[in-house]
């Protein structure tokens, strides 16, 4: 019998191994930032009656949903943003577990696209944190105990913010840009005690775009896009590295990273491009690899690559295709779905997950010379539902949130 037995213990943690991904979806598009999942589980196709659970939120926000273990943490904002919640609901049935209140005096001014409460919350399993602009930025522990706050200053503009924080080793780091002084600051995730504080380019606009965290030959860099291109940093220092010249300013969708390139695409309508890591001061004419002209209207999702094939849409529905090496155009037509595009895509078994603003239909998409849309799902919500949040997947099910509510798919 032992060698039966020593058999189905290898068939177990063989299939153990294959099914499981990343352990925990625990900031802004999951531990790499760039909403790549390494769940092999991830569900193409769904419907309403794949809705394990919804519930209602309490008031607005579109941060997108965030967790360790069965613990979901998502925020909201009431009364025009002079409360802000924080809150824990439990992955397998949808109750609230707690929720956090934090008063904002002077609440920043917010775009119509954009709430009062989209940065994603961040957790390593220890503390959950949390980031509301003027608002603040606080760290709580998984049980809602608070342990430290910190006030970032006013953000004037009229935009607001929608910068998540991030956790980069033993600091969690946070992009404070806005139409006045622009910082990117660093603080010890125990103690929030200031680490680094970088200033950046002065008046950019707006703080949208989260930073993620890559490796290249050898060294790590924190990368950030923005309002006048991509910039490189140093994420033990905040010394800044190297900056690439955009095209047409915004600087909201993150940027994605394969095999050596990031990807990068403004906001604004404009050319996209490539760019090799690294280097010294301004990079643009030497490793900016190509740049494409894309027509096809302003950008809010991010770009997501897969393979030999990079996959961009914009707000308008418009999606194409490029060959990362090249740039060159493959495809690029209207996807089977009318309406807006805001949410960054889900990236999972060779396919990416694109999530429709009003009514949250979800657009499958398998990335290659020809458009191929391999699945268009629904959750059942009401036509001006408003879906601007990414998709979390969390052990086989997905977590998808509209401003009002979360629902839990399991086919």
């Amino acid at each position: 019998m032992k060698p039966v037995f020593i058999l189905l213990v290898l068939f177990a943690v063989t299939a153990s191994t294959r099914v499981r991904g990343e352990d925990n979806w625990n900031q802004f598009r999951g531990p790499t930032g760039r909403g790549h999942s390494a769940d092999k589980n991830v569900p193409e196709k769904w419907s309403a009656e794949s809705v394990k659970w919804s519930v209602d939120l309490p008031g607005i926000g579109q941060s997108s949903p965030v967790n360790w273990g069965d613990r979901i943490f998502l925020t909201s904002a009431e009364d025009d943003g002079k409360i802000r919640h924080v809150f824990c609901i439990d992955l397998n049935s949808g109750k609230e577990l707690w929720k956090k209140s934090i008063p904002c005096e002077n609440p920043e001014m917010s775009h119509k696209m954009n709430s009062l409460a989209t940065p994603s919350c961040a957790t390593d399993g220890e503390r959950v944190y949390a980031f509301f602009g003027p608002g603040g930025l606080h760290c709580f522990d998984l049980d809602g105990n608070a342990i430290w706050s910190k006030q970032l200053g006013d953000f004037p503009g009229s935009w607001g913010i929608a910068a998540s924080p991030v956790l980069v080793g033993d600091q969690v780091v946070q992009n404070c840009d806005s139409s006045g002084p622009s910082r990117l600051v660093a603080f010890d995730k125990k103690t929030g005690d200031i680490v680094w504080d970088t200033v950046r380019e002065a008046k950019p606009r707006g703080g949208w775009s989260t930073p993620i965290l890559i490796g290249h030959e050898g060294k790590q860099e924190l990368v950030l896009n923005g309002e006048f291109g991509v910039r490189g940093y140093d994420p033990a220092t905040g010394k800044e590295l190297w900056f690439c010249k955009g095209f047409n300013g915004r600087g909201a969708p993150v940027p994605d990273y394969s095999d050596g390139a990031l990807f990068v695409i403004n906001g604004k309508p404009g050319d996209l491009y490539s760019v090799k890591p690294g280097g010294s001061g301004d990079v643009t004419k030497t490793h900016m690899v190509w740049h494409q002209g894309r027509k096809a209207g302003r950008d809010l999702p991010s770009p997501a690559v897969v393979g030999d094939y990079m996959i961009a849409v914009a707000m308008n529905g418009i999606g194409a295709c490029f060959d990362v090496k090249t740039g060159k155009v493959l495809w690029n037509d209207r996807l089977g779905v009318q309406g807006e595009f805001a949410a960054s895509p889900l990236v999972a078994n060779g396919l990416v997950y694109f999530t429709n603003v009003f009514g949250g239909d979800t657009i499958v998409i398998k990335p290659g010379p020809t458009m191929d849309i391999v699945a268009q799902n629904g959750v059942g919500a009401k036509k001006d539902e408003i879906f601007r949040s990414t998709i979390a997947p969390v052990n086989g099910k997905l977590l998808i949130r509209s401003q009002t509510r979360l629902y839990c798919v399991e086919p």
